[in-house]
């Protein structure tokens, strides 16, 4: 695919995060591991996606001298992740904006019809007034994705950024045709989707390695 057409949607070249999404990759990385690695991958793609975070003059006083420097305004982020996957990235986001607020929406795939099913949401006071990164590993059919932006701006949130570890190409395709205002970062473009609309090569259910949940 041919992903330049889409001018929202950005792959991040770095040698570190493609080195860490290997290690995800891998089916002997054990839960805690993979855990981390999904913090640490989080924490390398915030700050990709946070260069055009506004800042503002505050006054700071050095131990030389008083001055104007420009801060982050943390109170004006929000970080959504879709659940439960999507939680394993929160952490590396809070780690470089503390202050950030964070709502969860909770959304399943239907195993039939790979279509995806909300059952929570629960967002900040406040929510249209700030800027919403959403979060989720995995962009496969882009249905959730696609959803949760809708939700999101009935809420009416206007400025939203999907940041997600690994794409399909058909996921990123349906994301960026359905929603061209909104940027998209991914970790990694994968190669497409299985007949069970899973991400090939991928690293399996994303969710169920992240907590644990495997079946044996």
């Amino acid at each position: 695919m041919d992903i330049k057409k889409y001018t929202n949607a950005i792959v991040i070249d770095h040698p570190l995060l493609k080195h860490k999404i290997s290690m995800l990759r891998d089916e002997t990385t054990k839960t805690n591991e993979f855990r981390q690695l999904v913090k640490e991958i989080a924490v390398l793609e915030g700050y990709e996606a946070f260069k055009t975070l506004p800042t503002q003059l505050v006054e700071i006083k050095t131990p030389i001298e008083t001055t104007m420097q420009p801060m982050v305004s943390g109170n004006k982020v929000c970080f959504v992740p879709i659940l439960r996957a999507g939680l394993g990235m929160t952490d590396g986001m809070l780690e470089l904006i503390p202050n950030a607020r964070v709502g969860h929406l909770g959304m399943y795939r239907n195993e039939e019809t790979h279509q995806p099913v909300e059952y929570y949401c629960k967002l900040p006071k406040n929510i249209e007034e700030k800027h919403v990164f959403l979060l989720d590993p995995m962009l496969a059919t882009g249905g959730s994705a696609i959803d949760a932006v809708e939700n999101l701006k009935k809420h009416g949130v206007k400025k939203i950024t999907f940041i997600c570890i690994i794409a399909a190409p058909e996921g990123v395709a349906a994301f960026c045709e359905k929603c061209p205002d909104i940027p998209v970062y991914i970790g990694a473009l994968d190669r497409q989707l299985n007949e069970n609309a899973y991400i090939c090569p991928g690293l399996g259910d994303c969710g169920d390695r992240i907590f644990g949940t495997m079946v044996d």
